[in-house]
C-alpha cells in the first residue's frame, strides 16, 4: 500500500486540487484495505467491489485508493449522503463498512483554530487516529453474479422504448419487458 502521502499526491493530481474530503477519502479507504488484509489495490483488482455512500470528493478519493471504478463496475453508487463505505473481498465474501464519525470533523476544526477552514481540517484528518475519525463495522453483503465485475449477461430490449438494457435492470409489468424508466421509475421527464 502506498503511504498517506502518497495517495493525497495523486488524488490531488486526479481530483483537480486536495481538500478535506480528499484527505478523509484517502484514510477511509486505508482503513477498509488494511482491515481487509489488501496490500495492492492495483494488482489485486478484481479482488475487490466498493460500495459508496456520497457522490462527494471523498468518492473520488476512495475511488483512488481500491483502484474500483463505475466503468469496472467494481465501484458501487448508492446516493444516501453519508461519509461512509464498504469495502467487500470477493474471494472470501469478508466484508467492512467505514463511515466517518459526526464527532471527527468538529474534532478536526478544534485542532488548528489558527488555521483557515479547509487546510486545517486537511491537516487534522492526515493526524487523527483513525477510532477518532471512522466507525467500522464488519457486515454482509450479497454481491449478485450480475453485479461483479466481468459480468456478461443477456441484453434484453424494452417493450416501449426499444432501448437495450443489461445485466437484469428490466422490469416486468403486465406481461411485458421494460427499463425502468418506462416502468415509471425514470429521473428524467420527456418533452411530448
Amino acid at each position: 500500500m502506498k503511504t498517506l502521502q502518497e495517495y493525497l499526491t495523486l488524488a490531488a493530481a486526479a481530483h483537480g486540487h486536495l481538500c478535506a474530503g480528499q484527505v478523509l477519502g484517502v484514510r477511509l479507504a486505508m482503513l477498509g484495505l488494511r482491515e481487509l488484509g489488501i496490500e495492492d489495490a492495483e494488482r489485486e483488482r478484481k479482488r475487490l467491489v466498493t460500495y459508496v455512500e456520497i457522490d462527494r470528493c471523498v468518492t473520488d478519493a476512495i475511488a483512488l485508493v481500491t483502484n474500483c471504478r463505475l466503468g469496472k463496475r467494481s465501484l458501487k453508487f448508492y446516493d444516501w449522503g453519508k461519509v461512509a463505505a464498504t469495502f467487500v473481498d470477493l474471494p472470501t465474501g469478508r466484508a467492512i463498512r467505514v463511515a466517518a464519525k459526526e464527532s471527527s470533523k468538529q474534532r478536526a476544526l478544534g485542532m488548528f483554530p489558527e488555521m483557515e477552514k479547509d487546510p486545517g481540517q486537511q491537516k487534522a484528518y492526515a493526524l487523527l487516529p483513525d477510532a477518532d475519525l471512522f466507525d467500522t463495522a464488519w457486515v454482509r453483503v450479497e454481491v449478485l453474479p450480475q453485479d461483479l465485475p466481468g459480468y456478461r449477461g443477456a441484453r434484453v430490449l424494452c417493450a416501449q422504448c426499444g432501448e437495450g438494457i443489461n445485466f437484469h435492470r428490466e422490469v416486468q409489468a403486465a406481461g411485458r419487458t421494460l427499463c425502468r424508466a418506462c416502468a415509471g421509475n425514470a429521473y428524467y421527464q420527456s418533452f411530448p
